[in-house]
């Protein structure tokens, strides 16, 4: 289990429970109520911390390595039934992209997700979760698939960004991306989006329109990156910590402008502190949304979606 700096004072009290157990285990001497005060303690430190989390510790805890990504969710959710779909059928087969037909409660979901790696191999697979152009053409080519054939669409956010790569920029990210906002917003079938971890930028947006946007707590989405836009501003990187407040991208924050629809709860801890628990709710509030949708015709879907992102913002005329 790897820590984060804030929750160093977590770490000192479970490895004085241990200690406690294996003392315990190892003599005769009594150690039950002993532990039982640690366990209290670390307890009640845990809400504590969690309860009282700055906008740059959400930005770290979305970044957590333990944290689930888009093939978990996928696998939790649909079991056996995922059947993952390749290919923009122009370039190539994006791997920072992933996305193909699931079931959840016997209803079938087409998935779309960016996908990061577990170690140094896989994240270089993964591009480290950025896409480039055909993922985003693979995407769309999917959602088209889906909407032919009738299926609703949840897409996974998690990306720190689209690539910027040069043969990115040559092969047209700007156009592909563009293009997938301008789709998604007139597709007839439902989508429900979810932001599992990072939401940054364009590379967020490629996938992000949708008739439901659900945020877990623990998560950011910005147009730029705290240490981006602190490089920006100061020159430096070393005021993340007040970017990350200035940009207003936590859930709470993205929640009270009305960018998304609403916050999926996290266990004390992350979502990588209880796994089960986050699949659990983050499946629960997709197909509850889904029922909510589903009441709707594909024009009333459509004109409710458009309004809903014309409304957002401010316009002073």
């Amino acid at each position: 289990m790897e820590y984060l700096d804030f929750e160093l004072p977590i770490k000192e009290l479970e490895e004085q429970l241990t200690k406690c157990v294996i003392i315990g285990e190892e003599s005769d001497v009594d150690v039950t109520q002993t532990c039982k005060k640690i366990e209290k303690k670390l307890l009640e430190t845990r809400k504590e911390i969690y309860k009282n989390l700055t906008s740059w510790q959400r930005v770290q805890l979305s970044r957590h390595p333990n944290r689930p990504y888009t093939l978990d969710y996928i696998n939790a959710l649909c079991g056996d039934t995922f059947l993952e779909l390749h290919g923009d059928r122009n370039v190539a087969d994006d791997k920072a992209m992933i996305g193909g037909l699931g079931k959840i409660n016997d209803q079938s979901f087409m998935f779309i997700g960016q996908q990061k790696g577990y170690n140094t191999k896989t994240r270089q697979y993964r591009n480290f979760g950025m896409a480039n152009p055909e993922g985003y053409r693979k995407a769309l080519r999917l959602m088209k698939s889906a909407e032919k054939f009738n299926v609703p669409v949840v897409c996974f956010i998690d990306t720190p960004g689209a690539y910027a790569g040069i043969e990115a920029e040559e092969r047209g990210q700007g156009e592909a991306i563009a293009r997938n906002i301008l789709e998604m917003t007139r597709l007839k079938v439902p989508i429900i989006v979810v932001i599992i971890g990072e939401g940054a930028s364009g590379g967020a947006l490629g996938i992000g329109v949708g008739d439901s946007v659900l945020m877990l707590e623990n998560t950011w989405y910005s147009v730029i990156s705290p240490e981006s836009c602190s490089s920006i501003l100061w020159r430096s990187w070393e005021f993340k910590e007040q970017a990350a407040d200035a940009l207003k991208l936590t859930a709470p924050d993205m929640k009270k402008m009305k960018i998304v629809d609403e916050i999926v709860k996290e266990p004390i801890g992350g979502a990588h502190s209880d796994r089960e628990n986050t699949f659990e709710a983050v499946k629960s509030k997709i197909f509850e949304h889904f029922q909510e949708l589903e009441k709707l015709s594909p024009k009333d879907l459509v004109n409710k979606r458009m309004d809903k992102y014309a409304n957002m913002g401010v316009f002073n005329g």
